[in-house]
């Protein structure tokens, strides 16, 4: 007689092990119902605090003097499968990428991965923060101010960037993307608006604006547990709301955006604020509150460890900290001084076609809507990407889906033809017009130019000539542009333009990533984006339609300036005269970004992957010396107070205060106190000090000087007291380090002020 077979269901214990046992092998061999493996990653980029010249301005004077908030990599990375298909993406707070910073990422990565990072599938983007640590360009030319190459910035942007991919590649798992868009309203505008209305009147209908309004959200989720675990977005506009005369390292408005967005997702999941903990020490007698705090008297300096800082950190990186960025697109004519230019000694509008006030470029200067505050300013523009990703993030239904792709080439932009329907046309080798040495609304350049400039007087052609006299080929190749410095063609003492070019595509489902190794303005993105869709669309066999979405990545892998289109080459406002390549480099860039969107939309392989970008690092200059060691005056020690804290007549700070005090403090560069911090706010909990904000956040300024009496050096410490700051009693700590001489071991060592109430 046969036997019944009787099906039951399984123990929870037995489920609970299958499942594990699926979810591991979905992990090694893909993702859990399609899902593909997520990471993200950060990590603390911040180059060094003092005497360093900042990237972005140009302006010999900006040096570094301290940190109103640190700068950081933040990186996702996204597979197919453990071996598969795969790309990284890095958002930096930084001006822009460097050739030679790519080639050390590349060379790292592989050192760990082998061939799975490479330069087809890694591209690094920069936010255009003018507000960090310069030298790390590999091209004389951007590295001029910044008295050359300045290993210590360089070396803390290519760890931050390793370490970030590290830490997104180890966090690979199934997870799921989605992606939403949204308009970001009055967070920049056109700043070269007489350039832009000389594009063709039926193509500028097409668009509401003369700058782009779109932000393009990508949001990440744990297969397994459904949390969120970052964001990335896109969105144009200048990292300028920090002026020319700061000195601070600050992330600008996207750095700013993050930290909010960062700080606003951990609060969300917490229920209590990022940076300021819940505490019971809001007494209701603030007498007893005071009479308190005036006990707590100042710790004098004290040694400690390398580490120490990292300890006192309020966001510390585990690797399980929320990653959201703010990622830079065709910004090169956009700018987040939204009130518009004036004149600096009228107070009435620039001229309209050349920004300038009676004929001086130096006069006219754009104003943030925090104006005359620009600190008020970066946090406005940095609050509006900040509040509409949220709207995005919290709103997003679309899940991508699909293949992982790129393609990548590197070009020759100094001689490359372009196929105008049926006429060939080059590009140039690079150079300058007098436009670029007038500057911009955001950062004026120097008297005696203007934007729109198409002549240079004899003088200046002199003082050209002396340097390189641009050849005849050069001069008629760069028309309606005056060259006036031809740097493609100057290679002394090594090369001062880049010559070779990356390109690169990315593909995650429906969404395309354009890396552009420049700042494309306004109407040059559009034409861009719309050249690839257009592509991609008639060569992707119905694999790509009109829901096919395309994005420009902008400063990406290398730096090259500007690209305008060729109506805006015409006038010779900045970004034109900014244009290296000559009036066709936006063709050749359409051109050339077309044939990889047929490649990739046909699952071909480029036949070519063009000429290697050199590596210069053998031949830099670096004329700025090093710290060559500090001590504190007689009978002092580093971290004791020179100021200590200066108590309001009321006996405590108010929302919106400012408490600063001063500590006796060395150069800051000797060590960069990397994921730690120069700056501590702590408050009184029970009997225990709490790190409540540090150097990362956006109320608290660590800011570093010589004594002018002394010439010793001095730290101050400023908290402009939020509005969310909790009652109780505070006090500031500062950390740094020093040595005697430049032989002598690194010493670390904290100091802490007197207590203060806040009520």
């Amino acid at each position: 007689m046969a036997r019944s077979r009787v099906l039951q269901c399984p123990s929870p214990a037995s489920l609970v092990g299958v499942l594990a046992v699926v979810y591991v092998v979905a992990v090694i061999f893909g993702g859990v119902n399609g899902e593909l493996l997520i990471g993200v990653g950060s990590y603390d980029m911040t180059g060094p605090a003092a005497d360093v010249n900042m990237m972005g301005y140009a302006n010999m004077d900006q040096n570094t003097a301290g940190v109103h908030f640190r700068l950081r990599a933040r990186a996702f990375v996204v597979a197919e499968s453990p071996q598969g298909a795969r790309f990284a993406f890095v958002n930096l707070d930084a001006g822009m990428a460097s050739q030679l910073v790519t080639i050390r990422v590349i060379e790292r990565l592989q050192s760990r991965y082998g061939n799975l990072y490479t330069e087809d599938n890694v591209a690094i983007s920069g936010t255009h923060t003018h507000a960090g640590p310069g030298g790390y360009l590999q091209y004389l030319l951007y590295s001029i101010t910044s008295l050359g190459f300045v290993p210590q910035s360089f070396d803390a942007i290519v760890t931050a960037i390793e370490m970030s991919i590290a830490q997104a590649h180890e966090s690979l798992k199934p997870g799921s993307i989605f992606v939403n868009v949204g308009d970001v309203e009055n967070a920049g505008i056109n700043r070269s608006p007489s350039a832009y209305l000389l594009n063709p009147a039926e193509e500028r209908a097409r668009y509401g604006r003369d700058v782009d309004t779109e932000m393009t959200l990508l949001k990440f989720v744990d297969g397994e547990s459904r949390k969120s675990i970052g964001a990335f977005s896109w969105f144009a506009t200048h990292g300028t709301s920090m002026s020319r005369n700061n000195k601070l390292i600050s992330g600008d408005n996207k750095g700013a955006a993050a930290r909010f967005f960062e700080d606003w997702f951990a609060s969300s999941t917490t229920n209590s604020t990022a940076s300021s903990p819940n505490t019971s020490t809001s007494e209701k007698d603030n007498g007893n509150l005071l009479e308190k705090a005036s006990n707590i008297k100042a710790t004098g300096g004290q040694p400690c460890k390398k580490t120490t800082s990292e300890g006192f950190k309020v966001r510390k990186n585990d690797g399980s900290l929320f990653v959201g960025a703010f990622c830079q697109s065709n910004v090169g004519d956009v700018s987040p001084n939204v009130l518009g230019a004036f004149c600096t000694d009228s107070g009435l509008p620039c001229d309209f076609n050349h920004s300038s006030c009676h004929g001086d470029d130096t006069l006219c200067v754009g104003r943030g809507p925090g104006y005359p505050d620009e600190v008020l300013s970066t946090r406005i523009i940095g609050e509006k990407q900040f509040k509409r990703a949220v709207e995005l993030f919290t709103s997003v239904e679309e899940e991508l889906t699909g293949k992982i792709d790129c393609r990548h080439v590197h070009l020759n932009f100094t001689d490359l033809e372009v196929d105008l329907n049926g006429k060939v046309v080059k590009t140039c080798p690079a150079a300058l017009g007098p436009g670029f040495a007038a500057g911009t609304t955001d950062g004026p350049g120097m008297f005696g130019f203007q934007q729109g400039d198409t002549e240079i007087n004899k003088l200046w052609k002199k003082l050209r000539d002396l340097l390189k006299e641009p050849s005849e080929y050069q001069v008629d190749c760069q028309k309606p542009k005056a060259i006036l410095l031809d740097s493609g063609e100057m290679f002394e003492p090594y090369a001062w333009s880049p010559a070779i070019l990356p390109i690169q595509m990315l593909r995650l489902g429906r969404l395309i990533i354009l890396s552009v190794p420049g700042e494309f303005t306004t109407m040059a993105g559009r034409r861009l984006r719309e050249a690839v869709k257009e592509t991609l669309i008639s060569e992707g066999n119905g694999e790509f339609d009109n829901t096919t979405q395309v994005i420009i990545a902008g400063l990406t892998n290398t730096y090259s300036q500007y690209v305008a289109t060729i109506e805006e080459y015409g006038q010779q406002r900045y970004e034109a005269a900014s244009t290296l390549y000559g009036p066709h480099t936006l063709s050749a860039y359409i051109q050339e970004f077309k044939k990889l969107a047929k490649a990739m939309a046909k699952g071909e392989n480029l036949p070519q992957k063009g000429p290697s970008p050199p590596d210069l690092s053998s031949v830099q200059l670096s004329l700025l010396p090093d710290p060559s060691g500090d001590s504190p005056p007689p009978g002092i020690d580093f971290g004791d107070m020179k100021e200590d804290i200066s108590v309001p007549k009321s006996g405590s700070f108010r929302k919106g205060d400012k408490a600063s005090a001063t500590f006796w403090s060395p150069n800051p560069r000797y060590d960069l106190l990397t994921e730690g911090t120069f700056a501590v706010l702590e408050m009184l909990q029970g009997e225990r000090w709490v790190p409540a904000y540090d150097d990362d956040d956006f109320s608290l300024f660590f800011k570093w000087k010589l004594d002018n009496s002394s010439l010793y050096g001095l730290a101050t410490l400023e908290w402009e007291v939020p509005e969310e700051a909790s009652s109780g009693i505070y006090r500031l700590r500062h950390f740094g380090s020093s040595r005697k001489t430049d032989k002598s071991p690194i010493k670390y060592f904290t100091g802490a002020s007197s207590a203060f109430a806040v009520s």
